[in-house]
């Protein structure tokens, strides 16, 4: 939240949580859990000839997997940062691969979208918000962003505008934001 909404119509404290109750809050998890991990998330994305190319060449990810559902009329591209002799040859164990692997991004796309000039996805960070933003790890965050503005990326935030310092925001072609930082500028 960001101090402009309340999920429990209004009855929230204006303040954080504190530690101790988050914790009391969070506990620990159930043993059920166990084998329990994080795979992917999903964007959808207006029209793959803008969106491939900017999560392989901006972004350095690697295509692990293309689905297409004709009946369905949609197509799964499953991306992510693996060396390209770790994604398999096989079809089955490249499915096996794509679904198993840690954080993906499985973008999808309807087909026919990319024909509608008006056609646009809401990206959570205009009202009413949701989806806020991914984040990706860089080694050196100005030196990412200067190559990401010789490529020609939107920026929402610059590594120095804003009060926070040594991050920055930047677009992808459907306007998703994408957080660009390195844990040892932020902690």
């Amino acid at each position: 939240m960001d101090g402009k909404e309340q999920g429990d119509g209004g009855k929230a404290s204006p303040n954080p949580l504190l530690p101790s109750e988050a914790t009391e809050l969070i506990g620990e998890p159930a043993p059920e859990t166990e084998g329990f991990y994080f795979q992917q998330t999903m964007l959808r994305i207006k029209d793959p000839r803008q969106s491939l190319p900017f999560y392989t060449k901006v972004l350095g990810m690697r295509l692990l997997k293309q689905m297409d559902f004709s009946a369905g009329k949609f197509s799964l591209y499953f991306m992510g940062y693996k060396k390209a002799d770790e994604i398999p040859k096989g079809e089955k164990e490249r499915n096996h691969f794509a679904l198993s692997t840690l954080a993906t991004i499985e973008l999808t796309h309807n087909w026919g979208t990319e024909n509608q000039p008006d056609f646009s996805y809401h990206n959570g960070n205009k009202e009413p918000r949701g989806f806020g933003h991914i984040g990706i790890v860089v080694p050196d965050v100005e030196k990412a962003c200067e190559r990401f503005e010789k490529m020609g990326v939107k920026f929402v935030k610059k590594p120095q505008d804003g009060s926070m310092k040594g991050l920055a925001f930047i677009q992808d072609p459907d306007g998703y934001w994408i957080e660009i930082f390195n844990p040892g500028n932020v902690c």
